[in-house]
């Protein structure tokens, strides 16, 4: 694949958008950016719904690739998570086949593998201690579950219709960690767009899931497949480690929030609609 140089921006408005816009450019990209709502500073973004249809393909007319980040972040109703992450992610893909695009970024989440237990050893782990990108997946919410969904329409898009993706399982990408269990997740803006870059212009991806986190000391999972695409991370939270745990203190076993990947997503109660 020759490298893209227009890519699409979907979500451009919130917090990981924001992020990018401000620094994918300085990797040689065109960003069209696209949401839901006004992108503040950029007058010439796609103020647009993902249901709607028209608007969708003339957003991804043209472009090289596309960065799928538009999606509710958080746990919601099922009605609203099926809404805006699972139809309009599949109107993403619609859009991206009827428009020849070849390549996807799609921003799933560690929330896909939420219940799954976090390494029980002492940080830094070896290898073989860290959780690969092969484990089950066990959503810890609607919205984990919808990320679970994401990865699977990229692979029945890839198998269908050829269309290549790398789902990258965030963690957090914030300017700075806030919580300890942050410092294991964490991933800093400029490995994010380090890892972004990587996504779009690696070669042969097929569909390929990866974790995206800064290479920190305290890491629970397995940046291997990450690393296999280009992406060399340069940041570490173990500095602002011992600000957060003067202030929370470190992780407990004994805690339910403390012991899986998703944090306390997976003893909070579910959503239903009112």
């Amino acid at each position: 694949m020759t490298a893209p140089r227009t890519v699409l921006l979907t979500g451009a408005a919130g917090g990981l958008g924001t992020l990018m816009r401000e620094l994918l450019p300085a990797y040689g990209w065109t960003l069209r950016l696209l949401d839901a709502r006004p992108v503040e500073g950029a007058p010439e973004a796609i103020v647009a719904d993902l249901a709607d249809r028209e608007a969708l393909r003339e957003a991804v007319r043209g472009v090289d690739a596309v960065l799928h980040l538009a999606a509710i972040s958080l746990e919601s109703s099922f009605e609203r998570i099926l809404r805006a992450n699972i139809e309009g992610t599949f109107r993403l893909y619609e859009a991206v086949r009827e428009e020849g695009v070849r390549r996807v970024v799609f921003a799933s989440s560690n929330h896909a593998v939420g219940y799954t237990p976090r390494p029980p050893g002492e940080p830094p782990l070896a290898p073989g201690e860290l959780i690969p990108v092969d484990t089950p997946r066990r959503p810890d919410t609607f919205y984990g579950l919808s990320k679970c969904f994401g990865e699977d329409l990229a692979q029945l898009y890839w198998d269908r219709h050829g269309v290549e993706t790398v789902s990258i399982r965030i963690g957090s990408c914030f300017r700075e960690p806030r919580t300890v269990r942050m410092l294991s997740v964490w991933m800093s803006p400029g490995d994010g767009a380090r890892l972004c870059h990587a996504a779009l212009t690696a070669e042969g991806v097929g569909h390929t899931v990866v974790y995206g986190s800064s290479a920190n000391t305290r890491l629970w999972w397995d940046l291997g497949p990450a690393r296999a695409l280009g992406y060399e991370p340069q940041d570490d939270s173990e500095r602002f480690a011992a600000a957060l745990v003067a202030e929370q203190g470190e992780l407990d076993p004994d805690n339910p929030d403390h012991r899986c990947l998703g944090g306390h997503f997976v003893t909070r109660p579910p959503i239903w609609p009112h």
